[in-house]
Order: C-alpha cells, then structure tokens, then sequence
C-alpha cells in the first residue's frame, strides 16, 4: 500500500446524497482494508452522515454541494473530511430533551474520541469549511500464510 492515499467525492447538496457519500465512504474504505462490518466501519458511516448531513441541511441553500475527502497517510492515520462552501463553521446548538436533531456534532465527537481521534474544521481558501474527523487507522489485519 501507498504511503499516501485519497479519494474525494462530490454531490449535489441534496438529502438523497447522503446515502451516496455514505458508500462512497465504505466502497473506498473496503479497498483499503476496512472490515467493513466492524464497529470501526459502523462508526465511520455514521459520522461520516452526519457531517453529511450537516452540509446539506446548515448551509442554508448556500452550498450547492459538498465533498468527501479521505486520506489515509502511511497506513496509521484516517482523515475524513467534508466540505462545504458557507463560511459558519458548525455550532454546539443546546440540544433540549424532545428535540429531534442538534446532536450530530457532540455524536460526531463522541464517536471521534471513543475511536482514539478528534474532530477539528478548517476554513477553505474559497470561504467554506472543510469538518475534519482524523482516526487511527483501523484496517483488518493481513492473514500471514
């Protein structure tokens, strides 16, 4: 394997896209050596639909798409990202009881964190944002013959 892969993907700013980036994230995934019906894999479909999520619904109409970004440096570091292209970076919104959405991001960095990673967002030099997610690379273990 390469000392450094990446693959992005961009979509239509669209809800229906969110599945889509999803598995875009898993076929890629997978190439590299992902078990993809761990925990690990369970994790990064989850985050990764939820920053997906975030960029289609709190843009606002102002991000007619977005992209997926992976890099995997050296077989030891996993970098998720997506970029939008409204200039907010997210918000920790107070989430009340009955409410039904304003958690993606504290789930995002719950799971970032169980996971050994971190969530950090950089802004983009064309004035959006770019929510990053960096993990220990978890890949399936080579079988030795």
């Amino acid at each position: 394997m390469a000392d450094h892969q990446e693959a992005s993907f961009t979509l239509p700013s669209d809800p229906a896209e969110v599945a889509a980036a999803r598995r875009f994230v898993a076929e890629v995934l997978g190439r590299w050596g992902l078990d993809g019906d761990g925990d690990a894999a369970d994790s990064i479909r989850l985050m990764v639909s939820e920053l997906a999520t975030n960029a289609v619904q709190h843009t606002f109409g102002q991000s007619p798409t977005f992209t997926v970004e992976l890099r995997l440096d050296r077989e030891e570091v996993l970098r998720i990202g997506v970029t939008d292209s409204h200039p907010r970076f997210p918000r920790r919104l107070p989430a009340a009881v009955q409410q039904d959405n304003g958690r993606g991001m504290s789930i995002i960095r719950v799971l970032a964190a169980e996971a050994g990673g971190r969530l950090s967002v950089t802004p983009t030099a064309e004035g959006g944002k770019t929510v990053w997610i960096t993990l220990p690379w978890a890949a399936a273990p080579v079988p030795v013959c």
